[in-house]
C-alpha cells in the first residue's frame, strides 16, 4: 500500500513542486493551502506524514503542528521554512516535529526526508505496541475495595517524587504497584529499572546496585555502570529490600540523602537523580527490633507505605484475574479461547492461595495447557490444586497420596523448621541447610511458606 503525504504550505510553486517529487516516487500526495484545510485532511485522510511550511496567513505552522500532535503523536511532521532560525528549529522539535528542512528543496533531500520520517513513524508505533503490551501485562487487576484503595494510593504517591515501600506477602503483585507508580509519574518516559535485592548473592550486591571499575576486585575485567546509574532521571525498585546487608543497607541510605553514587574501586562520587520504590514481604519493624535493619533507612523508604492485600482477603478479584490471565495465556501461546465453568471458578475462589496471585496465574497456565477441552471444570481445577501444596496454615498433608506428595511436605516441614530455628534469616538459613539463597528463595515460594503463616 502506498503511504500517503500530505503538504500543507500556502505557496502554489511548492505544493506542486512536492506533488512531482513524490508522485514520481509512487507517494499519494494530499495538497492544502491553509492551516485549516491541512488539519480537515489529517482528521479525514489519515495521512501517513506532513509536510509543513512554518509562516503561513491565519494560523501558522506550529500553531498546526501543536494540533496535529495533540491528535495524532505518532504522526510524523517534517517543518519546511524558507527563513528558518535555530530557534525556530528548536522550538519546532519540542513541539514534537520529528525533522526540519529549508527551501528551495530539492528532490533528494525530501525524499531522503521522507524515508527517514516514515520510518520514524514506523518506530513510534512500534514503540507504542510495545508499551501498551507492557502495560497489559503489568495491569493491576481486581475491583475489590481493597484494591480500590491500592489504587488510590497509587494515584496520590505516582505524582510525587517521594520514597515509597510497597509491602505485602510473596507474589500479591508488589512489582505491579511499584510500576503502576512509574507509569503515572512525571518520570513514566524515563527508565524503570528493577533489582531483586533477594537474588543477588551478597558479595555480588554493591557492584550490581552501586557498579565498579575495571580491577577494583578479582574478577572485574570490565567497568560496570550500576543500577542507581542506569537508572538516573528514572526509578529503581529495590525489590526484597529487607535481604540487603548492613554495609549495603549504609550505601543505599546515602544515595537516599545525598543523592550520591560510588563505584567500587573509585573515589569519585556521581551524582544521581532517582526516585526509589521498595518493596518486602517482611516485617521490617521485627528486624529493626532484631537489629538486621536500619532504622533511618526504614524511616527514609517509608515516606509513602503501601499495603498490597493477600488474594484470600479479596476473593471476589478471583474471577476478573482468571478472566485476565487466561486471555493473556490464550494469546501469548495462540490457543484457542478457552473459558471456566461458574463451578470451576467457585472452587477458585474458595482455594487458599498461599502463593497469591503468582500462584494462581502459574495455574491457570497449567490448566490451559493439560485440560482436555476448551471449557474448564471444577474437576479440572481440583486436579490442579490437589497437586499444590496443601491450604492448611502448616501447609503440610496429613496423609499424603503420593510418593510426591510425602516428599514435598517433608521437605517444607525441614525448610519451616530450620527458619524458625534461624529467626527466619533467609541468609543465615540458605548457609545452614547448604543452599544458595536464590534457591531458598524459590522453594519458599513453591511452597507458599512465610514468617507471617508459618511462625
Amino acid at each position: 500500500m502506498k503511504s500517503r503525504v500530505l503538504v500543507i504550505d500556502d505557496e502554489a510553486a511548492i505544493r506542486d513542486a512536492m506533488r512531482m517529487i513524490l508522485e514520481y516516487e509512487g507517494y499519494d500526495t494530499l495538497l492544502a493551502a491553509t492551516g485549516p484545510e491541512g488539519l480537515t485532511l489529517v482528521e479525514r485522510e489519515a495521512p501517513d506524514l506532513v509536510f509543513l511550511d512554518i509562516k503561513m496567513p491565519g494560523m501558522d505552522g506550529l500553531e498546526v503542528l501543536d494540533r496535529i500532535k495533540a491528535v495524532s503523536d505518532t504522526l510524523p511532521v517534517v517543518m519546511i521554512s524558507g527563513h528558518a532560525t535555530v530557534s525556530t528549529a528548536v522550538d519546532a522539535t519540542k513541539r514534537g516535529a520529528s525533522d526540519f528542512i529549508e527551501k528551495p528543496l530539492s528532490s533528494e533531500r525530501v525524499l531522503v526526508t521522507v524515508r527517514k520520517a516514515l520510518e520514524w513513524r514506523d518506530l513510534r508505533r512500534e514503540n507504542l505496541a510495545f508499551r501498551r503490551a507492557t502495560d497489559s501485562r503489568y495491569e493491576m487487576v481486581g475491583d475489590s475495595d481493597a484494591m480500590q484503595a491500592v489504587r488510590r494510593a497509587v494515584a496520590r504517591a505516582a505524582p510525587t517524587n517521594a520514597t515509597v515501600l510497597i509491602l505485602g506477602e510473596s507474589g500479591v503483585g508488589k512489582e505491579l504497584v511499584a510500576r503502576a507508580i512509574h507509569r503515572n509519574s512525571q518520570r513514566s518516559r524515563e527508565r524503570f529499572v528493577q533489582v531483586n535485592c533477594a537474588a543477588i548473592p551478597e558479595e555480588l550486591i554493591e557492584s550490581e546496585l552501586f557498579g565498579h571499575e575495571k580491577g577494583s576486585f578479582t574478577g572485574a575485567t570490565e567497568k560496570q555502570v550500576g543500577k542507581f546509574e542506569q537508572a538516573d532521571r528514572g526509578t529503581i525498585f529495590l525489590d526484597e529490600v529487607g535481604d540487603m546487608s548492613a554495609r549495603t543497607q549504609a550505601k543505599v541510605l546515602r544515595v537516599l540523602q545525598e543523592g550520591e553514587v560510588e563505584r567500587i574501586g573509585s573515589s569519585r562520587t556521581l551524582k544521581v537523580d532517582v526516585r526509589v520504590i521498595a518493596a518486602t514481604n517482611r516485617d521490617l519493624e521485627a528486624e529493626i527490633a532484631k537489629g538486621t535493619f536500619r532504622e533511618d533507612l526504614y524511616f527514609r523508604l517509608s515516606v509513602v507505605p503501601i499495603e498490597v492485600p493477600p488474594l484470600r482477603e479479596r476473593r471476589e478479584d478471583i474471577g476478573p484475574l482468571v478472566k485476565h490471565f487466561t486471555e493473556a495465556v490464550c494469546r501469548e501461546n495462540n490457543f484457542r479461547a478457552r473459558r471456566f465453568t461458574d463451578e470451576a471458578l467457585d472452587v477458585m475462589r474458595q482455594h487458599r492461595w498461599r502463593g497469591n496471585v503468582r500462584e494462581l496465574k502459574n495455574s491457570i497456565e497449567r490448566l490451559l495447557i493439560m485440560a482436555p477441552s476448551e471449557t474448564i471444570a471444577a474437576e479440572d481445577v481440583r486436579g490442579v490444586l490437589r497437586a499444590e501444596p496443601a491450604e492448611t496454615l502448616g501447609g503440610s498433608r496429613e496423609h499424603p497420596e503420593t510418593l510426591r506428595e510425602f516428599k514435598e511436605s517433608v521437605e517444607r516441614a525441614f525448610l519451616v523448621e530450620k527458619l524458625r530455628e534461624n529467626a527466619w534469616n533467609i541468609s543465615k538459613t540458605a548457609e545452614v541447610i547448604g543452599t544458595p539463597r536464590s534457591n531458598l528463595y524459590k522453594k519458599l515460594e513453591q511452597y507458599g511458606i512465610s514468617q507471617e503463616q508459618d511462625s
